[in-house]
């Protein structure tokens, strides 16, 4: 089962793709897990003329705004000698709870998708995942990311390539400990997005229900490092 770091990066990960699917799904073409694929859909949507820009243009600024809300709250709760992950994770819970209920009521967003309630939508699930990425990246900075994979994947397939052509005993150690990392957390994350895709079509605006819920598990599952508070 891994490490409990291990076993909240991939929940995480099956969160950051089920979330971005969903979102993308349904918000025509917003990437709420990361903002890289915004800037490419931004200038898809001005150029086609089709609609959506609003929601791309906010998703950094909001993106980024959050962020450095988390980086300050995690500063502050440290101060205070207070479980910074866990907490961050519970208002991620809150968060990802608020958008899609909010998708739930308002959804299907098939007409403007620069209307209100489709950006707010939006926002509040931006909003969400900003703050995976900023805890995940503060207190599980040795584990793979779990809403990016580009370099995930770029590294496990450069491993399997050199224990194909064959590594002296220590460097194969090492390498097989760094699959072990990493392969789940892809996978993971692959599993998020097609089961997202899969309860889209079942089940619309009601598949919101699950990235919560995969929050409180990862809540469960983390454990404060010796000497960090047990709240």
């Amino acid at each position: 089962m891994g490490t409990p770091a291990g076993r909240v990066a991939r929940l995480l990960a099956f969160n950051g793709g089920y979330v971005d699917t969903a979102g993308f799904l349904t918000l025509h073409g917003l990437f709420t897990a990361h903002v890289t694929g915004n800037f490419v859909t931004l200038g898809a949507a001005l150029a086609q003329g089709s609609g959506g820009a609003i929601g791309k243009l906010l998703a950094l600024p909001v993106f980024c705004a959050m962020v450095i809300a988390m980086r300050l709250l995690g500063g502050w709760l440290a101060r205070r000698d207070a479980p910074v992950m866990r907490i961050l994770l519970m208002l991620q819970t809150v968060m990802l709870a608020a958008g899609g209920a909010i998708a739930m009521y308002w959804g299907p967003f098939a007409g403007d998708p620069d209307a209100g309630p489709a950006i707010l939508t939006g926002m509040v699930l931006v909003a969400a995942m900003a703050i995976q990425n900023a805890a995940h990246r503060a207190h599980l900075g040795s584990e793979p990311p779990s809403t990016l994979m580009t370099g995930t994947t770029t590294q496990v397939m450069l491993d399997l390539a050199d224990l194909f052509r064959g590594l002296a005993a220590a460097e194969r150690k090492s390498t097989v400990d760094r699959l072990a990392r990493m392969t789940p957390v892809l996978l993971g994350f692959a599993l998020g997005c097609a089961i997202a895709a899969l309860l889209f079509v079942a089940v619309g605006m009601w598949c919101f229900v699950l990235p919560p819920l995969a929050t409180l598990l990862a809540v469960c599952a983390h454990r404060e490092p010796p000497g960090a508070p047990v709240p």
